[in-house]
């Protein structure tokens, strides 16, 4: 690996370690072997370098698990009776990545406060719905691209929703699977 991609990973492990509002560039630097000055180099400052590590490593990873449950939940099944598997699937994977969750609600606060890196997110937003869209017509292959684009939309929303209602509220009865299928059935009047 190079100093960019060792910076993107040390600025991950330094921030689980710290946290978001302790962790310093040192400690970055520090967890990812390279000198303070590559920070610069690479990135142009500290926070830049945190919300590219924090958007790409953890919508990577989580954007793996996600197109795996969207594509098991999917398998052999209508669009229709896929939806609460699915929701099932994605649940799972929020339940799973807590730490992943609460940097990427870190780096959202940071990002909220600044609009350059808005924009980055918007980019970054659009990929995500892309291979969400791509995952749900390999599962769903009888969609159009809109239909797929339209769904992907729907699951992002829902679960970025229900993974911060998960976060702050841990043991409220959260939006499942069976609930989707039954508010969906509901709105299309059946």
């Amino acid at each position: 690996m190079g100093n960019r991609e060792d910076l993107l990973m040390g600025a991950r492990k330094a921030i689980l370690e710290r946290g978001m509002a302790k962790v310093t560039a040192r400690d970055i630097a520090a967890a990812a072997g390279v000198s303070l000055a590559a920070i610069g180099y690479h990135f142009g400052s500290k926070d830049r370098l945190v919300m590219q590590a924090l958007t790409e490593g953890v919508g990577t990873e989580l954007g793996d698990e996600i197109d795996a449950a969207i594509k098991d939940g999917g398998q052999g099944q209508s669009l229709w009776d896929a939806l609460g598997p699915t929701w099932h699937g994605l649940l799972d994977v929020i339940q799973r990545n807590r730490d992943n969750l609460q940097l990427s609600v870190e780096n959202g606060i940071q990002i909220a406060r600044d609009p350059e890196m808005q924009l980055y997110m918007a980019e970054a937003t659009e990929r995500a719905y892309g291979d969400m869209a791509q995952g749900v017509r390999e599962a769903h292959p009888d969609l159009t691209e809109g239909q797929a684009r339209a769904v992907a939309k729907l699951l992002f929303a829902l679960f970025q929703g229900v993974a911060m209602q998960w976060m702050i509220a841990p043991t409220a009865d959260l939006l499942d699977g069976d609930d989707l299928s039954t508010a969906i059935r509901a709105i299309a009047g059946k």
